[in-house]
């Protein structure tokens, strides 16, 4: 974002519009706001700390879904909106497309980048990288698939949360073979999004059972358990794993 974007208050009439049109997703009403208003595409919507969101961020904010994305992003684009413009002033630099893979809104997901959204910019909330690791730190698993089909690069955690066993295999084929964090960061992660191949796959090549995760003190029995994966939490408790209030 440029120092000199115009800025429009968080409560103004005019904010509280877009924001209903854009939620509504009207596209004809926004075609008319953004003709009679040049530059309003570009303008940042801010709240009284100062943090700002762009038009396509309110449109992609919590909880997502919002009607007519295939038709609302290129109208945006074409009036001027920056596909990748991060928000302002907050703590990370999540672009529209981190926060549609946050909602795990797929329609979204393909509308921005139909419209050039650069699907590895920079800039999540969890881990500082690309929207594909917003949608699988937060377990969007429609959004991480999605964008893996249309290009993402994947890392180690992503492809154990995904059970791509073949991904797997050739980071382990490797030399060097991951190092002891990465594993069992993945083998959580592998808990985390319900892929039994996968855990079964880690724990086997040295991850540790009763790993407990930096962000959040959870076991990968915790993270199973509470993501509903049967299955998963089955055999962990099968094999000796523990909660961390157990620990």
């Amino acid at each position: 974002m440029t120092t000199g974007m115009r800025k429009l208050p968080n409560d103004a009439p005019l904010a509280a519009e877009l924001k209903a049109v854009l939620t509504a997703g009207e596209t004809e009403r926004l075609r008319g706001l953004l003709a009679s208003d040049p530059g309003l595409a570009s303008c940042v919507v801010e709240d009284r700390k100062g943090c700002g969101r762009t038009l396509l961020h309110l449109f992609a904010d919590w909880p997502g879904h919002n009607p007519n994305a295939a038709a609302i992003v290129p109208v945006l684009a074409a009036a001027g909106a920056e596909l990748d413009a991060p928000a302002v002033a907050m703590w990370h630099r999540e672009t529209p497309l981190h926060w549609a893979a946050s909602n795990d809104d797929v329609a979204l997901i393909d509308a921005l980048l139909d419209a050039g959204a650069d699907i590895e910019r920079d800039g999540s909330s969890i881990d500082g990288g690309p929207p594909l690791s917003c949608a699988v730190g937060y377990g969007q698993w429609a959004a991480a698939r999605r964008l893996v089909a249309r290009g993402a690069r994947t890392l180690l955690w992503h492809e154990a949360a995904l059970g791509m066993m073949a991904e797997l295999a050739r980071r382990f084929e490797a030399d060097p073979a991951p190092d002891a964090d990465a594993l069992c960061a993945s083998f959580w992660q592998a808990c985390h999004g319900g892929q039994l191949a996968a855990a079964q796959y880690l724990l086997e090549r040295g991850a540790e059972l009763n790993w407990r995760s930096p962000w959040s003190s959870e076991t990968p029995l915790d993270i199973a358990e509470a993501a509903a994966h049967s299955d998963v939490a089955a055999w962990l408790r099968e094999s000796g794993a523990i909660r961390a209030k157990q620990a």
